[in-house]
């Protein structure tokens, strides 16, 4: 089977189950945020085993963010990151390993904070009162977009290195491509939404379109820090899960802002 059909049969089964749960919103979405956190979290303890996470602090702080944000919003999220630290230090203190504190803790607050509060955001755009399955589903729609035509777009036409250092194979071709397929898709899914219309959706789709792709070379240099292809292989093609929502983490987060400053939130 070529890599190209993988991702096709992937995107195919999975793509309409994730859209289904955002759109049904509350404890099921709740729950595929929690399947997310767990399966990203072992991905990432994973290729940061020589780093030595405290991974049950990094388990409890992830959980314990998304927990916060459907249970009482982006303070409670907050509250239930910061809980990481502490855990984090006692529990390395009791194992007594040989790392030094500052690399072990880093590693396991870097887990749960970017992972956690990645998948809190989408939880937190989906509960906005009005509107918030249309805005959640279109941060979903545009980011899959943008990600595709980039892809494509690369694969084409790609001829000039977008961050060589981190990750050989973007092409400033396919981040055009992909923000471009990005804007338009968030302009077309919101045309006729009740509070983000006209040039605040392009806004909008022009913030998602610059943090995806951020996202994306952040999780490339996270991988290239630490000599790994793929944060896992759940995915065929795709790799892993982190594999599939490093643009979706960066943009979660970035959108629900910007909509807060619309006053959506």
């Amino acid at each position: 089977m070529t890599p190209l059909l993988s991702r096709a049969l992937v995107v195919a089964a999975a793509l309409p189950l994730v859209l289904l749960l955002v759109s049904l919103g509350g404890w099921w979405l709740f729950g595929l945020a929690v399947v997310a956190v767990v399966l990203g979290l072992h991905e990432f303890y994973g290729i940061t085993r020589p780093l030595r996470p405290v991974v049950l602090a990094g388990y409890a702080g992830g959980l314990a963010t998304i927990l916060g944000a459907e249970l009482g919003g982006v303070e409670w999220a907050l509250g239930g990151f910061l809980s990481t630290f502490g855990l984090a230090f006692v529990l390395k203190g009791i194992s007594a390993t040989s790392q030094p504190t500052t690399v072990s803790v880093g590693a396991t607050v870097l887990g749960a904070g970017w992972i956690g509060f990645g998948i809190a955001h989408m939880l937190l755009i989906r509960d906005i009162p009005d509107d918030g399955r249309l805005a959640a589903l279109t941060v979903l729609l545009a980011v899959f977009a943008a990600d595709t035509a980039a892809y494509f777009a690369g694969r084409m036409f790609g001829r000039h290195k977008l961050a060589p250092a981190v990750s050989p194979g973007k092409t400033w071709e396919g981040f055009l491509a992909g923000s471009a397929a990005c804007v338009f898709v968030t302009w077309v899914a919101l045309y006729e939404s009740g509070y983000v219309t006209g040039w605040r959706s392009l806004v909008l789709g022009g913030v998602i379109a610059l943090a995806a792709p951020i996202g994306d070379l952040f999780a490339s240099g996270v991988k290239r820090d630490l000599r790994a292809k793929d944060f896992g292989r759940v995915l065929a093609g795709h790799g892993g899960i982190l594999d599939r929502l490093d643009s979706v983490l960066f943009s979660a987060i970035a959108a629900y802002y910007l909509l807060a400053a619309y006053g959506a939130t």
